[in-house]
């Protein structure tokens, strides 16, 4: 739900996957990125970050970070407890009743042996979101840890968005808001497409709220220079 404060705009994005699927790692990656090389997006004050000794999440992770093209806006970002047992402590992040998401990043495993996991995971957002993914909420699908062996590639994924209904095929008005599969790496001096994913993310939201009004506009309702 977007937030209006002191004349600005405030947007919630959420990294979700499956316990130690990187979310935490990419976004003091995405931290650092942004902090450290000129981007159209700046992180504003520190990160928080909750974890354990292991370095699993044990609360949530946050940051706050402000669009340098359009100084108003502002993307509050959190992370979700992955492990299983998490369920209200997840839903409570992403759907609170006055503080609900505005675009999603899906996080993934990429290793075979996850499959199982990361479709678990996926089924837990796609049964919290209640059929707005896509719809009202934007989706991008991170494929992280991509530098190691046997690992899902995107053909595979998309099978999968396609089952739980995630994917559109040409001719339908949610089809450009399919969601881009990047292939990633969470760590700082791999860092593949961590930065170029969220900035979609971001560029989506704000096209969600101010030409859709919360939801997925149309083609004919975008003009061609997009915020």
């Amino acid at each position: 739900m977007v937030l209006y404060k002191d004349g600005k705009i405030y947007l919630k994005i959420v990294y979700w996957g499956m316990g130690a699927s990187g979310k935490s790692t990419i976004l003091k990656t995405l931290y650092r990125i942004t902090k450290e090389s000129k981007k159209d997006i700046i992180p504003i004050g520190e990160l928080q970050i909750i974890e354990k000794a292991s370095g699993a999440t044990l609360y949530f992770d946050r940051g706050l970070f402000q669009s340098t093209k359009q100084n108003e806006v502002y993307y509050r970002v959190y992370t979700v407890a992955g492990q299983r047992g998490f369920t209200p402590l997840r839903r409570k992040i992403f759907d609170k009743t006055d503080d609900q998401t505005d675009a999603v990043i899906f996080v993934v495993d990429s290793r075979t042996y996850f499959l199982e996991d990361n479709i678990e995971s996926l089924l837990e957002l796609k049964n919290i979101a209640n059929d707005r993914l896509l719809k009202e909420i934007p989706m991008i699908v991170m494929l992280n840890k991509q530098d190691l062996d046997n690992v899902i590639d995107e053909e595979d994924f998309k099978l999968i968005l396609k089952d739980e209904k995630l994917w559109y095929e040409p001719g339908n008005k949610f089809y450009i808001w399919n969601p881009l599969i990047y292939t990633s790496c969470a760590l700082y001096d791999q860092k593949k497409d961590i930065y170029r994913s969220f900035h979609e993310t971001a560029r989506r939201a704000v096209l969600y709220h101010v030409y859709g009004e919360g939801k997925a506009p149309t083609e004919i309702d975008i003009p061609q220079k997009s915020p």
